[in-house]
């Protein structure tokens, strides 16, 4: 496998850098591959814009700063019009389909799979995991980490008391993301 970069896009308070987290943890620690994180936020501790920079390899990366990913997982409309413009040719766009409007901006040729994942998150109680949700999507859609690997930097990332509802939105996310990449074939 060739170095694959994924960038994390959204608003602060939306959890995104703890999904970069979890999908570099899955794959470094649980997959034995080689990962990388870089994150950045605005100032403001909610509301502002974030990232997320995630490199994934069979081999050790050497420069971990993603240009243009291959991956985008975008949870608000500003990382959409941030990031889209970076993404590299035939990438693939995974999206927060209530939050997210697709446009004319979307390169020829980007694949693009869109998750209700903020009201996955409401019908199961707290609408603050739908970070867990996507991160679901990612590994179901993409195949990039294992099931098992995923749930198990869950459950290590999460804080003690709510691995229940984390679990269920991971697996809410893994399924539907599936479910949507069988349907992309």
């Amino acid at each position: 496998m060739a170095k694959t970069e994924i960038r994390v896009g959204g608003l602060g308070g939306q959890g995104v850098i703890l999904c970069g987290h979890i999908i570099g943890k899955a794959a470094s620690i649980y997959d034995n591959k080689y990962a990388t994180l870089i994150q950045a936020f605005g100032p403001e501790a909610r509301g502002s814009a974030c990232s997320a920079q995630v490199s994934v390899a069979d081999e050790v990366i050497g420069y971990p700063y993603v240009k243009n990913p291959d991956i985008l997982v975008l949870m608000s409309q500003d990382a959409y019009s941030q990031f889209i413009g970076q993404l590299k040719p035939g990438g693939l766009v995974l999206y927060e389909e209530e939050l997210v409007n697709l446009d004319e901006r979307l390169p020829v040729g980007a694949k693009a799979l869109g998750i209700p994942a903020t009201r996955f998150a409401e019908e199961l109680g707290r609408r603050l995991v739908l970070n867990i949700v996507m991160a679901g999507f990612f590994a179901g859609v993409t195949g990039l980490i294992s099931a098992d690997a995923i749930e198990k930097a869950v459950l290590s990332s999460v804080p003690k008391g709510t691995e229940d509802l984390n679990m269920r939105a991971l697996h809410r996310g893994l399924e539907y993301g599936r479910e949507q990449a069988t349907r992309a074939q």
